[in-house]
């Protein structure tokens, strides 16, 4: 095993202009409040909602998932500040980033299975066995186990070089062999397994738009604008999905070839990799946003719950000026 192989740009290739990697750090730490607050929201929403369907089980979960990755962004963004420690640094590769990619791709597979869902209760309605209860917790299970056990753990296993006396430190730089190797073979297994995850989303809502639409067309309905509307959750849904994921798994196997076996010439592909994996993050912002675009249940709990907010602390407000009022009343 190569205990201090160290993965830096090769000699000809120029150092990366610090200034724009600290700009996507900054564009890390400007997203974190704001995706904590929705998806704080999305889960404090979702805790109160009954699981009484299999899409509320996937929903739940690509909460969870969200909310984790959301969770993890501050300290990762904080282990790339010009003066962060080591120790940090080191905590990050082998720990918050990995945890970071395996919820990323629990929440991509997720939305794949809600696409499937959709599919089989507008088109193939009688297929009842994939929209049971158990098989979608199961199913949930499975995603969790398989990415976080056949992913997370074996590469926080494989992460497992010292950074004393090294120079150039990076992720790579502490996996040894193994490490790379796995690493290499993972990336390449995860960006195949994303796009067959886009081909059965696009297949499923497509499917699923020209049902409806042709449903419409049985019935008789000259409804424009309900045709109009079920294009648009399809267009909204599918245009997020790619848009998001779509640039960074483009990008990210010619990057790690780069990352595991350095070649002489300069690809230039680290700015443009973090800059398509802050835009994959942006999905957590927009998750939320979706819910309760497209999901009946979850907008109706969360304007109900919204209203139960208003009406305590216009209670709260008015109980002071009574007891004010009454005490007036008595002198």
């Amino acid at each position: 095993m190569e205990s201090n192989q160290t993965l830096s740009p090769a000699p000809n290739c120029p150092s990366f202009n610090p200034k724009l990697m600290f700009s996507v750090t900054v564009l890390y730490l400007a997203m974190f409040p704001i995706a904590l607050v929705l998806n704080g929201v999305a889960a404090w929403v979702s805790i109160h909602l009954r699981s009484t369907s299999s899409f509320m089980v996937y929903l739940k979960n690509i909460v969870a998932a969200d909310l984790f990755m959301t969770l993890t962004l501050p300290i990762k963004a904080a282990s790339d500040l010009p003066g962060a420690s080591m120790r940090l640094y080191v905590l990050v590769c082998r720990y918050f980033t990995v945890i970071f990619y395996s919820c990323m791709y629990t929440s991509i597979t997720l939305l794949g299975l809600v696409s499937v869902d959709r599919f089989f209760k507008i088109v193939r309605p009688k297929m009842m066995f994939g929209q049971k209860l158990l098989f979608s917790k199961m199913m949930s299970a499975f995603v969790w186990v398989m990415l976080f056990g056949g992913t997370a753990i074996p590469t926080i296993v494989l992460t497992n070089q010292s950074p004393v006396n090294m120079t150039g430190v990076t992720c790579m730089s502490l996996k040894g062999r193994d490490g790379l190797n796995f690493h290499g073979r993972m990336v390449i297994y995860l960006n195949a397994f994303f796009w067959f995850v886009s081909v059965v989303t696009v297949v499923s809502y497509i499917c699923i738009a020209k049902k409806v639409i042709q449903s419409f067309k049985n019935s008789g309905s000259t409804n424009n604008q309900g045709k109009q509307k079920t294009k648009l959750r399809v267009f909204l849904v599918l245009a997020v999905f790619f848009v998001c994921y779509g640039p960074y798994h483009l990008v990210r196997i010619p990057y790690t070839f780069q990352q595991v076996k350095p070649v002489g010439t300069c690809l230039h592909f680290k700015f443009i990799k973090e800059i398509s994996l802050w835009l994959a993050t942006t999905n957590i912002c927009l998750d939320p946003l979706l819910y309760v675009f497209l999901c009946r249940e979850f907008r109706e709990k969360l304007m109900s719950m919204i209203k139960c907010v208003l009406i305590n602390q216009q209670d709260s407000s008015i109980r002071p000026t009574k007891t004010k009022k009454n005490a007036l009343n008595k002198t």
